[in-house]
């Protein structure tokens, strides 16, 4: 598995909606690393975009 590593970069501003509990974590990570949260989320999202493994989905469906 590839390593996690942080940088900054040029954002544009959305609206996401987390649970608290994800909030409070993601919150614990910044302040370990010395981001911000946003900051933290966005760098996951990339990491998760690049590392991304679509795997073929497999129907349930008989053919006719």
């Amino acid at each position: 598995m590839k390593r996690f590593q942080p940088v900054k970069s040029d954002k544009i501003v959305i609206t996401i909606r987390i649970e608290d509990y994800r909030v409070e974590e993601l919150d614990k990570i910044a302040n370990k690393i010395n981001i911000s949260r946003n900051e933290l989320i966005s760098q996951c999202l990339d990491f998760a975009i690049k590392n991304i493994d679509f795997k073929e989905v497999k129907s349930n469906k008989k053919s006719n």
